[in-house]
């Protein structure tokens, strides 16, 4: 069956995140929106995921624990998880391997964490827009083993990319699927590059604002609409049958 998608969205506690980002916009925007599927994935934080889950509970919307990693070498890595305790346990790995430097709310706005009502709960003072103290190995087995799937994000951008910074897929983590920015810029960066045909490819919009969510495009095929069914489809490489 087919589901549609956008597993990469932030919320008002992301540097750059609009502040229009709370928990209920981005699920009610999702939901207008048409999507079946979708995960809130803030800059090496989680503090409005347990929030947006319970938004999107009463909206019949699966929501995925995520978090956009930045690893040690500048690459940001999509983390998707199937239980919102494991992101939380994953959180704390990544909370205890960052340099904690002041934000600067001014140029990159207040880092919020709100309740399922959108009311503010706290505020990350240290920025979470640099990278975290674990290399992409360390970051890639701290994911696997709390069950989760970790996927190079948006491979096709210039900067705090995989190809981009490393400029190749190390064979060594095992990545089965990748990740590009949905629409023609991606499409055409997937037909440029034949090396990739192997992979599976998520089409997300990295969304800082409303506005730029995904529209009903781009589906993935899934025996049901769960975190487990989910995950093990981006865990199972191409060439092996479901």
């Amino acid at each position: 069956m087919l589901f549609y998608y956008d597993l990469h969205m932030h919320t008002c506690l992301s540097p750059c995140g609009e502040e229009e980002m709370t928990p209920n916009n981005v699920v009610n925007m999702a939901m207008i929106k048409g999507l079946d599927i979708l995960a809130i994935a803030d800059h090496n934080h989680c503090g409005n995921v347990r929030s947006a889950m319970a938004v999107a509970a009463k909206r019949d919307m699966l929501l995925v624990p995520a978090m956009e990693l930045q690893t040690l070498e500048d690459v940001h890595v999509l983390c998707l998880f199937r239980w919102i305790e494991a992101l939380e346990a994953f959180f704390e790995i990544v909370d205890q391997a960052m340099l904690k430097l002041p934000n600067r709310p001014e140029r990159f706005g207040h880092q919020r964490m709100l309740d399922d009502q959108d009311e503010p709960v706290g505020e990350v003072v240290h920025t979470l827009i640099t990278s975290c103290q674990l290399s992409l190995t360390e970051a890639v087995a701290a994911v696997k083993a709390l069950g989760g799937v970790a996927v190079p994000a948006h491979i096709n951008r210039g900067s705090n990319s995989l190809l981009s910074n490393l400029g190749f897929i190390p064979p060594g983590e095992g990545f089965v699927t990748l990740e590009v920015t949905a629409g023609e810029m991606g499409d055409q960066f997937i037909a440029g590059h034949p090396e990739l045909a192997g992979y599976r490819i998520l089409r997300n919009s990295d969304a800082h604002q409303l506005t730029a969510i995904s529209e009903r495009e781009n589906a993935i095929d899934l025996k049901e609409r769960t975190l487990d069914c989910l995950i093990d489809s981006l865990l199972t490489p191409l060439n092996i049958k479901e």
